[in-house]
């Protein structure tokens, strides 16, 4: 009886598919690195504490939302004035702060620039809270670099500390922010 010949094995990893595959797969990770370094750079970051607030006690879970919440208009925010476009904000932002940020994207638009918030820290503290749940009122210390942009031309650049007053509300599924008020100090 005579045998059939086998092919040889050839490992996977001296194969020439193997090692396109191989490097395929490293540069995949690498630019997924890079892209969640960049996205950990441009994330907000929010603390928050309740120490000072009343006269309700905020829940756990109402402090992880408002957290969450403000993290993401803030990124929203962001968005909005990089790209002149109020269509990030997914009702982030409602009534005077949806309006303020309104008219500083048609600002923009009509004297073609763009700006950028980066480095964003946000130490919020709650200093009211409802008896019924429905507002809390924070104060936002806020530091962050403003970058103002003429087309790809950096025309402005600072490193700012800012203090909010901000109120926001519970919405269907989230805690909206209804009141961004820059003011000097607390």
């Amino acid at each position: 009886m005579s045998q059939t010949p086998q092919p040889e094995a050839v490992p996977f990893s001296s194969s020439r598919i193997g090692r396109t595959m191989a490097i395929a797969a490293l540069v995949l990770m690498a630019f997924s690195g890079l892209s969640v370094m960049f996205a950990a750079d441009s994330a907000p970051q929010v603390t928050l504490s309740v120490a000072k607030a009343g006269p309700r006690e905020v829940e756990v879970l109402t402090q992880r939302s408002v957290v969450r919440d403000y993290k993401f208009a803030w990124a929203n925010l962001n968005l909005a004035l990089q790209s002149n476009s109020t269509a990030p904000l997914n009702g982030l932002l409602v009534g005077p702060s949806a309006a303020w940020l309104n008219d500083s994207v048609t600002s923009q638009r009509r004297n073609g620039i763009t700006s950028r918030y980066s480095n964003q820290v946000h130490k919020l503290d709650a200093v009211f809270y409802a008896p019924e749940g429905d507002v809390i009122e924070l104060h936002d210390t806020a530091e962050y670099d403003l970058e103002v942009f003429d087309g790809n031309k950096t025309i402005h650049t600072e490193h700012a500390v800012v203090h909010y007053i901000v109120l926001m509300t519970p919405a269907a599924d989230r805690w909206v922010v209804r009141q961004l008020q820059s003011v000097p100090h607390f």
